[in-house]
């Protein structure tokens, strides 16, 4: 928020629960729904319950390897009903975007995986190799991708070749632990290169856009795990946003948080969608309370103390980011989070 020039480092009050006040949540995958094959503990309930109470349910990812529908279909293995068209992936969105710029028939030089080709195949564009003749190259995640190929590709962007990337993302999650992403592969090409992508995924808002367009979205909600690509992804699409904390945030990055990286709403999973949410407020000089908590930075540490009743874990991560958003706009420093105790659940201090 902004007031009077100046930041103001607050969450949102919502009185009702957030599935009756907005219409469409938008969730990322890995960290929100699942992590890696396992479903996030308690993701499925939860969700059932917001869908009950009549919020549309939409999974968006920057994972352009694999198509809606065996997106889809691990949803369900995993207890989340979900058919392909819930699913809306950046090689998608960037289908959409080419599509939009050169028509349908256009030949899209390819340097991705299955998911990158079904997209583009989805709204009639012809998926070609890197020597063939093409109108634009666009790129995303394929673990199979040859080298030579990415050469080749490179080359043509150099010579001229417009390019677009499903996403930038420098990491993803795998089952030997965490790996260098498509961002890396972008990077390299743009150096190579001189030339800078448009990019489909989060944070930038294609992805975001095209889903509410999908859904037909009045008042969407993203919901994700990460501060800079599905929090900042939702302030460059002009929505506001839920974090939770079941994946990559815990307190040390989310007290950093720039401003452009900072949550509507905060909850500890996505339990969060069928609850009021309320926002600390400030009591005094660096203080802020909500509930039973009461958060201020003493000698550069965060310190949040149980001072009344309702102490609920999810009141202490919205006092203690707060708390630190407020101590880092004033003074520019990051308090140390090393002693602040966090309770359960939650990720823990690092």
């Amino acid at each position: 928020m902004v007031a009077a020039g100046k930041v103001v480092p607050v969450l949102l009050t919502s009185t009702e629960p957030l599935a009756g006040a907005y219409d469409v949540a938008m969730l990322d995958l890995d960290g929100v729904v699942y992590i890696g094959q396992r479903a996030v503990a308690g993701a499925a309930g939860h969700l059932a319950r917001a869908r009950a109470a009549g919020l549309t349910v939409a999974f968006i990812t920057n994972n352009a390897s694999r198509p809606a529908a065996v997106v889809a279909e691990h949803l369900r293995e995993l207890g989340v009903p979900a058919e392909a068209g819930d699913v809306v992936t950046s090689a998608q969105a960037a289908a959409r975007l080419l599509v939009e710029r050169f028509g349908p028939g256009a030949r899209v030089l390819c340097l991705g995986g299955a998911g990158l080709r079904s997209a583009l195949e989805e709204v009639e564009l012809i998926p070609v190799g890197v020597d063939a003749e093409a109108v634009a190259a666009v790129s995303g995640y394929g673990p199979d991708l040859l080298w030579r190929d990415i050469m080749q590709a490179a080359v043509r962007i150099r010579d001229g070749l417009p390019w677009l990337a499903s996403n930038t993302d420098h990491t993803i999650p795998t089952a030997y632990g965490v790996a260098p992403g498509h961002g890396v592969l972008v990077d390299m090409m743009r150096r190579f290169t001189g030339v800078a992508p448009q990019v489909a995924g989060k944070p930038q808002r294609p992805l975001l856009d095209e889903t509410v367009r999908r859904t037909g979205g009045r008042r969407p909600l993203m919901v994700g795990d990460r501060l800079d690509t599905d929090i900042e992804g939702a302030r460059n699409a002009g929505v506001d946003s839920l974090l939770v904390l079941t994946g990559v945030t815990g307190l040390a990055e989310l007290v950093a948080a720039t401003p452009v990286e900072r949550p509507t709403y905060l909850a500890p999973d996505l339990g969060g969608l069928t609850t009021p949410h309320g926002a600390p407020q400030g009591v005094g000089s660096g203080r802020w309370r909500l509930g039973g908590w009461t958060g201020q930075v003493v000698a550069g540490r965060l310190e949040v103390e149980c001072t009344g009743e309702h102490a609920s874990a999810a009141d202490w991560w919205r006092v203690a980011a707060v708390t630190g958003w407020d101590h880092r706009d004033r003074t520019g420093e990051v308090p140390d989070v090393a002693t602040a105790g966090v309770p359960e659940p939650g990720p823990p201090a690092r």
